[in-house]
């Protein structure tokens, strides 16, 4: 058997850089890059072996500089999404904060169901000292270390104690991150002594390997079930999620809607899975969906999830879905989403099962919902574009201040700032959100002319998502404009890869929306009784409350000195003028308006159905009286599917 000696961090680099995914006869790195931060617990193992594995354009492992390890993994997160889950990036970090800091964007990369390798150092496998710098010490267990926080948000972990365990844990790790069932974050925990422990490696474990992505295909039986299910459904609806954009199944969603004239709604994973302007589109569903889609979903007798999990969002808290008859067929990769909602569960990729599916359904005589059903949702779907018009107009500042958002000196709502860059853009650019009121907005508004445009992370809704997103995201689709859009919250959660981006020349484009505050959870702490406490962004009054004046802080000052170009925008002319700037910029550039404040309307409609956030039982002040009595008249809606 001919070998190689290497370090395990050596062999660790060589391998990762030989590992290839395969779909459609389409071949991928499976790993194409590794970010990285060092410290004393991986500068010397896997750091010197991405330096012996060669720094320049041919090297065998690509490496990003960042400067947080929870961006990091956004980034990896933002790469694997864009790449349809094909390809992928690493993060390597040294033991102790840096490792734990892994843990908010690995919960994120499972929870979202995507690819990511994470490398974090380790103590010592063979404890010269104990403890060490930056070691947890565990009375009770010997072998635990803060890594472990790692375990419950991996879908796969090892920690690699001897150089030939690297062999299997390695190979382990591929399968679960190519494998479109199992993916998520996968941890190889890596003690900082074993890293630099030589060992002689068999040149098979590091020649190249292809994990084959198989689009496995829907059991005849059960296909044929789903068809009769189908063709006993008066009012049908699709609910599309993240499954058909991993599974490039959007023009077989299209086949299946134009041959059967369902109408598709979309989770926010799955939102542009059929461009807004498609007649069978009736855009977002859910709490924060279209009046279009809740209502049909009301009154649907069978609902077809495709790639869904089926979250609290989507089903409203399980108030939406309100015909006693209503059954469910789910279409899902994954055998634990497949069987939700008591659903016929066909486990399958979701290509392939839309593919038989309409092939069985367009036998012989066809089937197609009625004209009256057709016509119904084509006229609501005509009056929502007429208020998402409204939302977006330049004149319609939907709070304080209202009058001509156009005129010098009046600020523009969030829908007013949604609606110039809607009027912007094209099907090239790609827009990235995750937390605060964005996402509610983009889902109700936003007119997804691409696949691949409406990236909004709303698994996790993890705040900082948005500007490392961008940065991975950007590594994925060369050339195409990005754009991130951030609140003065998440900008402040996390800015810092404004300086990854500024370093390695990558032109994503940062709107920062200044509305002094926590203006999502505002408006739902003022529905739930809390009266928008701890949510401004505010000095402290004499009474002690955070009433008093804004805080002086200047974000663009401050993204400006990471060295991002700002525009600043004050009215709406302004801020078309500034947009339009940054798109063709062709280095980091960010656009910063300040929007009507957090307690004053974003301008959007309200929301079409409901979501389930426990109100206090038993409370003195009004507010609280008042929203429990509201709740306990919502929550008689809740039902099980069974």
């Amino acid at each position: 058997m001919t070998t190689r000696r290497l370090t395990v961090a050596q062999a660790l680099v060589a391998f990762l850089g030989r590992q290839y995914t395969e779909r459609d006869g389409r071949r991928h790195r499976l790993i194409a890059a590794t970010w990285g931060i060092f410290g004393h617990g991986n500068v010397a193992g896997i750091g010197q072996a991405l330096v012996e594995s060669g720094t320049g354009p041919g090297a065998v492992m690509p490496y990003y500089q960042g400067r947080n390890e929870q961006a990091m993994v956004h980034a990896a997160a933002g790469y694997a999404r864009q790449s349809r889950r094909l390809s992928a990036q690493a993060v390597t970090t040294s033991i102790g904060p840096g490792a734990t800091n892994l843990v908010t964007g690995a919960a994120l990369a499972t929870v979202n169901r995507l690819p990511v390798l994470l490398l974090p150092g380790d103590v010592f496998a063979t404890r010269p000292a104990d403890p060490v710098l930056q070691q947890l010490e565990v009375p009770y267990a010997g072998d635990v270390s803060v890594n472990d926080a790692l375990r419950p948000v991996s879908r796969y972990f090892d920690r690699i104690t001897r150089p030939e365990a690297l062999i299997p844990a390695a190979l382990a790790a591929m399968r679960v991150l190519a494998d479109p069932a199992e993916t998520g974050a996968v941890t190889l925990a890596l003690p900082q002594d074993v890293q630099a422990e030589a060992y002689d490696w068999p040149e098979e474990f590091l020649a190249d390997r292809v994990w084959r992505v198989p689009r496995i295909r829907p059991d005849r039986a059960v296909l044929d079930g789903a068809a009769h299910g189908v063709t006993a459904a008066r009012r049908p609806l699709i609910v599309a999620g993240g499954g058909v954009r991993h599974a490039e199944a959007e023009h077989a969603l299209r086949r299946l809607a134009e041959a059967t004239g369902i109408p598709v709604a979309a989770t926010q994973a799955g939102k542009g899975a059929l461009p807004y302007d498609h007649p069978r589109d009736i855009g977002g569903i859910g709490h924060t969906g279209t009046a279009t889609a809740d209502e049909l979903a009301r009154t649907a007798d069978l609902v077809i999830g495709v790639g869904t999990r089926w979250s609290d969002f989507t089903t409203a808290s399980s108030t939406l879905f309100q015909n006693p008859a209503v059954r469910f067929l789910n279409i899902n990769v994954t055998s634990f989403d497949a069987h939700k909602m008591a659903g016929l569960s066909v486990v399958a990729d979701a290509r392939a099962a839309l593919d038989e599916l309409t092939d069985a359904l367009t036998a012989g005589g066809g089937y197609r919902v009625s004209e009256a059903y057709e016509r119904e949702y084509g006229a609501a779907k005509e009056r929502w574009e007429r208020l998402v018009d409204q939302a977006y107009a330049p004149g319609n500042s939907g709070g304080a201040g209202s009058g001509d958002s156009g005129a010098d000196g009046v600020r523009p709502t969030q829908t007013q700032v949604l609606g110039a860059l809607d009027a912007l853009v094209t099907g090239d650019d790609i827009v990235i959100n995750a937390a605060g009121s964005l996402p509610g907005d983009l889902h109700k508004l936003w007119r997804a002319r691409s696949t691949d445009q409406y990236h909004v992370e709303y698994g996790y809704s993890c705040m900082g998502y948005e500007i490392p997103a961008a940065i991975g995201v950007a590594l994925a689709a060369p050339g195409r404009p990005v754009w991130a859009l951030v609140g003065d919250g998440t900008y402040l959660m996390n800015p810092t890869e404004i300086v990854t981006a500024v370093q390695e020349n990558i032109p994503i484009k940062v709107v920062i929306l200044q509305n002094h505050g926590y203006a999502s959870i505002g408006g739902l702490s003022e529905s739930v009784g809390a009266e928008r406490f701890g949510t401004a962004y505010r000095l402290r009054a004499g009474d002690g409350s955070y009433t008093g004046g804004p805080l002086p802080v200047d974000l663009a000052a401050n993204a400006a000195s990471l060295g991002l170009r700002v525009i600043r925008a004050r009215t709406v002319r302004d801020l078309q003028e500034a947009l339009a700037e940054a798109r063709w910029s062709d280095v980091p550039t960010g656009v910063y308006v300040e929007t009507e404040t957090a307690d004053t309307l974003s301008g959007a409609p309200p929301a079409q159905a409901w979501w389930d956030v426990p109100v206090a039982e038993t409370a003195n002040r009004p507010s609280a009286i008042k929203a429990r009595e509201e709740y306990e008249r919502q929550i008689t809606a809740r039902r099980r599917h069974l």
